[in-house]
């Protein structure tokens, strides 16, 4: 009876979501904000693979590019975030706010601002608690098609059938309705009526950072952890953004605090990744705004789940043996003559959980860390949340056997292959299996979770 109501509950769930509002195909859409490519992990998948704006199921084969012809890819695991979703309550609180500023204290001839105090409505509210819209539907359903287009060997009618996909989920509304998204988009494009498909719920390995008792003590919790944020958001490039929004609405500078100009970049953003449309919100940034907006999230997620600090990435050792044993299990089947009995594992978590992992693994790592101070430095920074941490980010790694026990691993950021880094194999983007767990052997011997997320570690 519990599992007919959970599954209740979440088809229920699914279906008021995708029919809240006329969605608007993103195909369709042409008006794309000057600034949308400084959404940070408020931007859309179409923004990383612009290609997608003109065909959103297109895929490109040669950027999978095996050593050799004999090359077969024999296992892919997906760690994919979440689709296009609603504001956290949090989030709506502070566009209320800000709306209510702009309704009863802005003045002004501008067409944009008469917009916002004639015709915009105020239609977010906090019981959408962060909930998949229905292009976060849609974001789950094409990454599906695509991926069995880029993958045909491996996400085919007869793999699904035969259960050897598996689905795994963090227990969030907004990570189960993608994973039954993704799903969909594999039944569909198969027509399959006659079976369904399990999935699992497991906030171990998908909300680990809850479970990492170190880091929420010391980093999520502890407000001297961002320090430098805080830093920043008082400093002069943030407070320049400030004044120019209080001058654009002509209201006292006192009233948009940090928190009212992030509300207003995100009005912009949410409205653009949501319904498609450049809002009248938009008209408060400039590109130059935009870049300093899209540093403070930058540097937020640094600190509180990049290189800031190691907890940020050890409290994902756990995700990470979990991927590297499904790895290994996969090669000692195919190196022993046996059928791979999982060929696909898609796991479907949050911008958190992708970005611990992307850490530990070394992607993305600038020479100089992220500070209050040195933005103007950083303007070619590889650690940008805007590239890496769209809504449907995806990190894919791709097992290949190439014959003679040659097995090779690519790994792919958001369809795009990336390499691993400091690996110097002359194939880079697909080296030799071996060779990845060589040089990740440290973590593979140690990086325990229990033991890294003790609130008093001892010393190393």
């Amino acid at each position: 009876m519990l599992t007919f109501l959970w599954k209740f509950t979440v088809f229920y769930s699914l279906t008021i979501t995708c029919c809240l509002f006329n969605y608007v195909n993103p195909e369709d859409n042409l008006d794309i904000p000057a600034i949308a490519k400084y959404f940070n992990t408020k931007g859309r998948y179409e923004e990383v693979n612009p290609h997608l704006i003109e065909d959103i199921l297109a895929v490109n084969r040669s950027v999978l590019q095996p050593p050799s012809e004999q090359c077969q890819e024999i296992h892919l695991t997906a760690i994919i975030r979440h689709g296009t979703r609603y504001p956290t309550p949090k989030n709506v609180k502070e566009m209320q706010q800000l709306y209510n500023i702009v309704l009863h204290n802005a003045s002004g001839d501008e067409s944009w601002l008469r917009e916002i105090q004639t015709q915009w409505t105020m239609w977010y509210n906090e019981d959408m608690d962060g909930r998949l819209v229905q292009k976060g539907v849609n974001d789950l359903k094409h990454l599906a098609v695509r991926l069995s287009k880029l993958f045909p060997s491996l996400i085919s009618e007869e793999k699904l059938r035969g259960g050897f996909i598996r689905f795994i989920t963090s227990s969030k509304h907004r990570c189960v309705n993608s994973t039954l998204s993704f799903k969909a988009g594999l039944t569909e494009l198969w027509a399959i009526t006659d079976q369904e498909f399990d999935h699992t719920v497991n906030d171990a390995l998908m909300r680990f950072f809850d479970k990492c008792t170190r880091f929420v003590q010391e980093v999520d919790k502890n407000p001297e952890a961002l320090s430098e944020v805080v830093k920043f958001r008082e400093g002069t490039e943030m407070r320049r953004v400030q004044e120019k929004i209080a001058d654009r609405l002509r209201v006292p500078q006192s009233l948009i605090t940090h928190e009212m100009a992030e509300a207003a970049f995100y009005l912009c953003a949410y409205e653009f990744a949501i319904k498609a449309v450049t809002s009248p919100w938009c008209q408060l940034f400039d590109e130059d705004d935009a870049k300093v907006m899209d540093y403070a999230s930058d540097l937020r997620e640094f600190w509180k789940r990049g290189y800031g600090y190691d907890i940020n990435s050890k409290s994902s050792c756990i995700l990470f043996h979990d991927v590297f044993n499904r790895l290994k299990k996969a090669a000692s089947e195919n190196q022993s003559g046996q059928q791979v009995t999982e060929t696909v594992t898609v796991q479907v978590g949050h911008a958190d959980t992708l970005l611990p992992l992307l850490t530990l693994l070394g992607f993305f790592k600038d020479s100089d860390a992220l500070n209050s101070t040195n933005y103007s430095t950083q303007t070619h920074r590889s650690f940008r949340t805007s590239h890496m941490l769209p809504y449907a980010a995806n990190l894919l790694l791709v097992l290949y056997d190439c014959g003679g026990g040659d097995l090779r691993l690519q790994p792919l950021l958001n369809e795009k292959p990336v390499t691993f880094p400091d690996m110097t194999d002359q194939q880079a983007s697909m080296p030799l299996y071996e060779d990845v767990r060589n040089h990740y052997r440290e973590l593979l011997q140690g990086c325990d979770f229990e033991t890294e997320c003790q609130l008093f570690k001892g010393p190393a």
